[in-house]
């Protein structure tokens, strides 16, 4: 209980991971067990808490598209019932919310809102260039991220139209 304890002490940690450690901390698989079903019973070990948690950090300093996301999710030991369960519960918000209100005005809540916030990350101030090949990359920056290709142009073409704006009230 202690290793564990010890272990959850930096950041939330889903179950496997927690096995994981226990096992390597030569700890038997009965000890392991009783271990995480007692944390589990406090709270301490929740896997939909920790996939929250996991997106909400993932928005908050390097979004990523929905896929890649799922993929970072099974890489921590995330079973396919908690994504599933997580993915209805972040399509009830969206239902309830709507697209106009913001729940956090920092974090993006859309996959094109996360997309655009990737891009501006990526291009830190830089205007997008006109070259349709420059344009190309920046896309495929984003289809690395796990945007599907559509969300990618669409989130080049808005910033692009952004620039444009910018460009006409200077000018005006």
């Amino acid at each position: 209980m202690e290793l564990a304890a010890r272990f959850l002490a930096t950041r939330p940690r889903s179950r496997w991971e927690v096995e994981r450690r226990l096992k390597r901390g030569d700890a038997p698989p009965e000890v392991i067990e009783r271990t995480v079903e007692r944390l589990a019973e406090l709270g301490l070990v929740d896997d939909l808490a920790f996939s929250r948690w996991w997106l909400e950090q993932r928005d908050r300093h390097a979004p990523r598209g929905r896929r890649m996301l799922e993929a970072e999710l099974r890489q921590h030991g995330i079973g396919r019932e908690t994504i599933e369960r997580l993915r209805d519960e972040l399509a009830e918000t969206a239902a309830e919310v709507g697209p106009a209100a913001v729940l956090d005005e920092e974090l993006p809540h859309t996959e094109g809102e996360r997309a655009a916030a990737a891009l501006a990350g990526h291009l830190r101030g830089r205007p997008i260039p006109d070259d349709p090949r420059a344009q190309q990359r920046l896309g495929m920056y984003l289809v690395r991220r796990g945007f599907d290709p559509e969300t990618a142009r669409t989130a080049i073409r808005a910033a692009t139209s952004v620039e444009d704006d910018l460009e006409d009230e200077a000018e005006g």
